[in-house]
């Protein structure tokens, strides 16, 4: 299996952006496993190692936002033809263990967990301060548990690695397995990761106590742990290390770079190279002006999910003639401005992913978007979501109403404060907050699965209950394994 194989490692320091002595160490092609690390430099190199998976374009659902394909925000995007084949199936849920990207995808998360258990095998040996050590072993294992929930998820039960030298043939392990790991990584995290506040400018990007407890948070979210999840996004708000950006498009945009809002973000640099992030390129506007390939269109579905009035509308779609950053968007000559269905009615309209864009005027500049993996908003809406759980209706109001203050950028017309104490009625609106805020950002599928809307929202669009909650384990991995791996059910 592409888990099981030794890797020479190459490891690159590559975590944020304006940090030279990170973002430009050296490949070190003749360091192998057995001679690496042993040194306190190597630690440090090896950690960085960790962060270089974040890096690699196949972490990001193979290549492609296919969470948001498959999920009632977006459609496949780009002018028809493109990827037609290879993508276009995720969209009505027809694709199959052999579709393109689930096999990368597998492959680089096992890679992240392949370079995160090197340092937590081998830096316990190693000689220096080792208040450093802790955190070089603490951002290692918040690294393999967010790898190994994206698998779970994902995937559900997967082979369980934790050693360096793992066996030939490893069974799929069972889901909960796999979930215990993640939370004992995590919170391994928590109690040996510093405060965001204690990094210094030469380390932004670290993982920290507030990214891994927003994580665990999140990962007893998917679990229905409720207190537990309470407690912990309760522990990231009153640790007084975040705030809401003022301004809704700077959450995700340049100029809230590592700032107030981010609780984990992946650093990077605008060039095609090992320091650049493809994530933005495959989803930039595509066509005049020529800033990627156009993926992850924005439905109408959720064009219409905003309030009226709704500031984020624009923050996260850009429709034909925008003009952002004095450019005015023409979009792709290949493409329909509008789509109809045989009965006339618009289905599709040319429109783009406004969270990854990055100003500048030619498709590098689009590797250099730091693309957020956890936002302060997201964890204010998982301590919404647990305490109206938990019977807390009035304390996740709290929350709630600070996201859509910040929304409403000063408006006092537009988005008023929520006042619903229902259990129910407050699970939808805060379900429905949570599309409109992190809309496009990969959120929206996991959300229905994890609550038991997908079959509701996504039936019209393929989605069979039983099946579609997990994706198939790549054919190839199955096949590799000689049959020790087994199949997901219905696949």
């Amino acid at each position: 299996m592409n888990t099981k194989k030794l890797i020479t490692c190459t490891f690159v320091g590559l975590l944020m952006l304006g940090c030279d002595n990170f973002l430009s160490v050296n490949p070190q092609g003749e360091l192998t496993q057995e001679a690496f690390p042993i040194t306190a430099a190597d630690a440090l190199q090896s950690t960085n190692g960790v962060y270089a998976t974040l890096r690699n374009w196949h972490y990001h659902s193979g290549g492609f936002p296919i969470l948001d394909f498959m999920s009632d925000d977006a459609h496949k995007g780009s002018n028809p033809n493109d990827g037609a084949g290879t993508q276009g199936p995720y969209e009505n849920f027809t694709f199959t263990p052999t579709q393109d990207g689930l096999d990368r995808w597998w492959a680089g998360l096992y890679q992240g967990i392949r370079r995160a258990n090197v340092v937590i095998e081998k830096v316990p040996a190693v000689e220096m301060d080792a208040s450093l050590k802790n955190r070089y072993l603490g951002e290692a294992r918040f690294l393999r548990g967010l790898y190994y929930f994206d698998l779970v998820r994902a995937f559900g039960g997967v082979p369980l690695v934790t050693s360096t030298e793992p066996a030939l043939s490893i069974p799929r392990a069972s889901a909960d397995e796999i979930y215990t790991l993640v939370e004992q990584d995590l919170q391994f995290a928590i109690d040996n990761l510093p405060e965001k506040s204690a990094y210094g400018s030469t380390d932004l990007g670290r993982a920290t106590r507030g990214a891994a407890r927003a994580l665990l948070a999140k990962v007893h979210l998917f679990r229905g742990n409720f207190a537990a999840a309470e407690t912990l996004a309760l522990q990231v708000i009153t640790s007084n290390q975040y705030e809401l950006e003022p301004v809704f498009t700077d959450a995700n945009g340049k100029n809230g770079e590592h700032g107030v809002e981010s609780v984990f973000e992946i650093g990077a640099v605008e060039s095609e190279s090992i320091v650049g992030n493809q994530y933005a390129n495959t989803q930039g506007v595509r066509g005049s002006p020529n800033r990627g390939w156009g993926f992850n269109r924005p439905s109408i579905d959720l064009r219409n999910a905003f309030e009226p009035g709704d500031p984020r509308r624009s923050g996260t779609i850009i429709e034909l003639g925008d003009v952002i950053d004095g450019i005015t968007i023409l979009g792709d000559a290949s493409t329909p401005d509008v789509t109809r269905d045989a009965d006339g009615n618009i289905i599709e309209i040319e429109s783009y992913n406004r969270k990854v864009w990055i100003p500048g005027l030619s498709t590098d500049t689009q590797f250099g978007h730091n693309r957020r993996l956890i936002r302060f908003s997201d964890v204010l809406l998982m301590a919404a979501e647990a305490l109206n759980e938990n019977n807390r209706p009035q304390d996740a109001l709290i929350h709630l109403n600070r996201v859509r203050e910040r929304a409403r950028q000063g408006n006092p017309d537009i988005l008023p404060d929520i006042t619903v104490t229902n259990k129910d009625e407050l699970r939808d609106i805060i379900l429905h907050e949570r599309r409109t805020e992190l809309a496009l950002e990969g959120h929206r599928f996991w959300d229905l699965v994890r609550t038991g809307k997908a079959p509701e929202v996504l039936g019209p669009a393929g989605f069979i209950q039983g099946k579609h909650e997990l994706m198939p384990i790549p054919q190839n991995e199955i096949d590799l394994s000689q049959g020790t791996l087994v199949q997901n059910d219905n696949w």
